[in-house]
């Protein structure tokens, strides 16, 4: 079975997770608190496309569960990168902000970085993936 059918099959709830191999980005994120909408994850490759819309190079809709997701997105280039998370628990397919344009549905980045007034930089969230899959853990909150 191959990773894109194994994906759409966790997307869909169809099938067990695949171990991961090299080039692979094994994601594990944390405090999902509700079980309605979808998590949505980004992965970027570099600094100019990180948080532009439709310029991740890698990417899945998870249903949401409650508690924790994992996914493993694979075959992936030896590099540097950033992964984004929210949780999109309307099903808008958006990450809803308040009045003051601060996230209101809980959100999370590699690294579990923060930024100060806007999203953190590339650099704060970027990890390297070598030819060893790589495992992270994203916490969401807001």
């Amino acid at each position: 079975m191959s990773l894109k059918h194994c994906l759409l099959g966790v997307t869909l709830g169809l099938c067990p997770l695949m171990p991961a191999r090299a080039g692979d980005l094994d994601l594990t994120i944390a405090n999902v608190k509700s079980e309605t909408g979808r998590v949505m994850v980004a992965v970027y490759d570099r600094a100019e496309s990180f948080m532009r819309d439709d310029q991740q190079v890698a990417g899945v809709m998870l249903p949401s569960r409650g508690g924790s997701a994992r996914v493993v997105l694979g075959n992936l280039a030896p590099g540097r990168y950033a992964v984004s998370v929210f949780h999109d628990a309307n099903g808008n397919g958006k990450l809803d902000k308040n009045l003051l344009g601060m996230p209101s549905e809980p959100y999370g980045f590699s690294r579990d970085a923060q930024g100060n007034f806007g999203p953190p930089s590339f650099e704060a969230t970027a990890v390297a993936l070598a030819d060893a899959p790589l495992a992270l853990t994203i916490t969401l909150g807001n």
